[in-house]
């Protein structure tokens, strides 16, 4: 726990899919990039501290000075704050919005006819995660970080459950000992994220999918390969039905 009063990014984040070394020759903007999905998709939230500019400027391998940059330019959007002090460091700001079936309309309308293969794309990516992680000799470490993981989401008030969901299907990523696959399911979490987060918050669609959480750990805990695939793609499955529902 973060003394400031959030979680610490050090300890809570253990960090292959996001906080990957930045790839193109535009570093300013892919920080920015990087940054903001690790608080949209929930990775960092409401209070969390970034990592130390030290560390994360290696973690994502650029200078501190596009570092500072990137950071002064989300302070300046309202995403993060920085204090001074003992406890200081740069902090989130940002709080997602409440779902609105507006916002999601407007999400579909600008994925198109990309919705589908987006859908797709997701579907064939996250049950093969769940079978490679189900497949791994798991340590008694990442055996506890996902059982942690299902625990936060399942505790989790309204207003933070779509990113701790989306925390949660990345740690099952994490899992798979493959950084390019996580860093491929973080992408698509990207492109599906202003889409799911508009999705109402049904209570028995909660406890439905607390249930199929559930199956998913369990089986991937279990080693087993085919059941974890099979529950992984029931959750998915019965995300986009409902998705079709609330659009049709």
């Amino acid at each position: 726990m973060d003394l400031a009063g959030g979680r610490d990014a050090r300890t809570d984040w253990r960090g292959g899919a996001i906080f990957r070394p930045v790839r193109t020759g535009n570093a300013f903007e892919e920080t920015v990039e990087r940054i903001l999905e690790a608080i949209k998709l929930g990775v960092l939230g409401h209070g969390d501290r970034l990592p130390p500019e030290r560390e994360l400027a290696v973690r994502l391998g650029i200078s501190r000075e596009t570092l500072r940059e990137a950071i002064r330019s989300l302070r300046q959007a309202g995403f993060v704050d920085s204090r001074r002090g003992r406890y200081g460091g740069t902090f989130i700001t940002y709080r997602l919005p409440p779902p609105d079936l507006g916002d999601l309309r407007r999400a579909v309308q600008d994925l198109g006819a990309e919705l589908e293969d987006a859908l797709t794309y997701r579907m064939v990516l996250e049950t093969g995660a769940s079978e490679q992680a189900a497949r791994r000799v798991l340590t008694e470490e990442q055996r506890a970080y996902l059982r942690e993981r299902l625990d936060v989401l399942e505790d989790a008030p309204a207003e933070e459950y779509r990113q701790l969901d989306s925390r949660f299907h990345l740690a099952i990523a994490e899992l798979t000992g493959s950084p390019s696959l996580a860093a491929r399911i973080t992408e698509s979490r990207m492109r599906l994220n202003d889409l799911l987060n508009a999705i109402p918050m049904l209570p028995r669609n909660i406890d439905h999918a607390c249930e199929q959480h559930r199956t998913m750990v369990r089986t991937i805990l279990a080693g087993d390969a085919e059941g974890a695939r099979r529950s992984t793609e029931e959750h998915l499955e019965a995300t986009a039905a409902l998705l079709r529902g609330f659009l049709g």
